[in-house]
C-alpha cells in the first residue's frame, strides 16, 4: 500500500489529516482546520517542512512515551506523532515523515 496524506472531515465539522506510512500505519496526524483549504494547505505545509531536520520537536510525555512535533517555518504546529515506547522507534518515525511527506499523494474522505 502506498503512503498517503488522507483528509478527513469530523462530526464537529472540522478537517483534518492523517499521513499514513507504507504498512498503513499512521505516522502523523493534523491539527484541525475550520475548512477544507485550511488542511489541504497544512498539507502543502508538510510538504515543503517534512524533509528538514530542524522542522522537528521531539519531546517525552509524563509516562514516559516518546513523541514529535513537525513545525512550520512559521514555527506552528502542522501535525503530531503517535507515541513510541523508545527514542529509537520515535526516530524511525521521523524518518518515515521525511522519507513520504514530500510525494505521498492525497486521498480525500471528505
Amino acid at each position: 500500500m502506498p503512503a498517503l496524506f488522507i483528509l478527513h472531515k469530523s462530526a464537529d465539522q472540522q478537517y483534518y489529516f492523517n499521513l499514513t506510512a507504507q504498512n498503513n500505519e499512521i505516522i502523523l496526524t493534523s491539527e484541525t482546520y475550520t475548512s477544507k483549504g485550511g488542511a489541504i494547505y497544512g498539507i502543502q505545509s508538510v510538504r515543503e517542512n517534512s524533509p528538514s531536520e530542524s522542522r522537528y520537536s521531539r519531546f517525552t510525555s509524563e509516562d514516559g512515551q516518546y513523541y514529535f512535533l513537525l513545525k512550520g517555518a512559521n514555527n506552528e504546529t502542522i501535525g503530531k506523532s503517535e507515541t513510541y515506547t523508545t527514542h529509537q522507534a520515535r526516530e524511525k518515525g521521523i524518518q518515515a515523515v521525511k522519507k513520504v511527506g514530500l510525494t505521498a499523494p492525497l486521498s480525500d474522505k471528505t
